[in-house]
């Protein structure tokens, strides 16, 4: 923070107002608005990262306006007000543009895929015998509470996607050793409604997490976030219209979307029927998401038999 106001009195700034925001410093100027970012609290140094987008024309970010050892200087994106139906329309265009710009092919490192196979795997197999030993545990009780009825009474869509998931990565897997290079990408790797800003243009902020990896990993855990208020069918079509998902990402993508999450029961009796009733809806409206998908697979193989 020293720094950061030296840099500013160097250069005889007049600075009206600070804000922290998070980790992040805003400070309004009479020459304008800047956000400053202090790299010695763990901010990842994405020079390389901007580097790339600027050479695939990919200019959805704040400006860097200055980048020292010590901190680094952007442009402060102020944000219209408008609908977030339309802002989470608009993240997933632009995210399906960044995706397209900087896709490039390398050679496959297996072990890269094992690793993420054998991971799925091991998660199948110990949330299964999770939910049976609860289930189990439930079952011995004389009266269920109401998140152990709720948990009961849903206990098959759990065992359906997990089973669904176990299935699904033994797919991807057969297939992707049978390529010899795979699509890599930026991702942003933090995709969150307060992270994009529209203005003159979309842009997308806070790039800390950014990385090259496999695309589906952005689509992940954005519908990780927000699938239960928007309608991801919807918005993975609009997706694809930009950017097609090839067979192995979408297998990938449906088995990690799929993967029912580890619930666990506390003493709070209203906050576990609330957890529970939220991964629960989640399950339910993701096998809404992905069976349609299937039909469509089917239908088309049918087709061409």
């Amino acid at each position: 923070m020293h720094s950061i106001q030296k840099f500013i009195e160097d250069n005889e700034v007049k600075v009206k107002k600070y804000t922290i925001k998070g980790k992040v410093l805003i400070a309004e100027t009479d020459h304008g608005c800047y956000v400053f970012k202090d790299k010695t609290r763990n901010f990842k140094d994405n020079k390389d990262i901007y580097d790339y987008l600027d050479s695939r024309s990919f200019n959805y970010y704040p400006k860097i306006l200055s980048d020292n050892k010590e901190f680094v200087q952007t442009e402060y994106i102020p944000d219209k007000n408008y609908s977030k139906d339309q802002k989470i329309q608009d993240i997933m265009e632009l995210v399906s543009l960044l995706h397209s710009k900087t896709t490039h092919y390398k050679e496959i490192d297996l072990d890269d895929y094992k690793r993420i196979y054998e991971d799925i795997k091991n998660n199948v197999s110990y949330l299964t015998s999770y939910y049976n030993d609860y289930m189990n545990i439930i079952d011995s009780h004389v009266i269920m509470s109401p998140s152990e009825y709720l948990l009961a009474r849903n206990i098959s869509i759990i065992f359906e996607m997990l089973y669904f998931c176990d299935q699904e990565i033994d797919k991807w897997y057969d297939l992707i050793k049978g390529q010899r290079k795979v699509r890599q990408t930026i991702i942003h790797n933090n995709l969150r409604l307060e992270h994009f800003r529209r203005n003159t243009k979309s842009y997308l902020i806070s790039w800390d997490k950014a990385r090259i990896d496999i695309p589906v990993f952005d689509i992940y855990k954005f519908y990780r976030r927000y699938s239960l208020n928007y309608d991801f069918s919807y918005l993975l079509k609009k997706y694809e219209k930009n950017y097609p998902l090839q067979d192995n990402e979408k297998l990938l993508l449906f088995t990690l979307i799929s993967l029912p999450k580890k619930l666990e029961f506390s003493n709070n009796e209203y906050k576990n029927s609330v957890l529970f009733a939220g991964e629960i809806d989640y399950l339910y409206k993701t096998y809404d998401l992905v069976l349609p998908q299937y039909h469509k697979k089917t239908k088309k193989e049918n087709t061409h038999k």
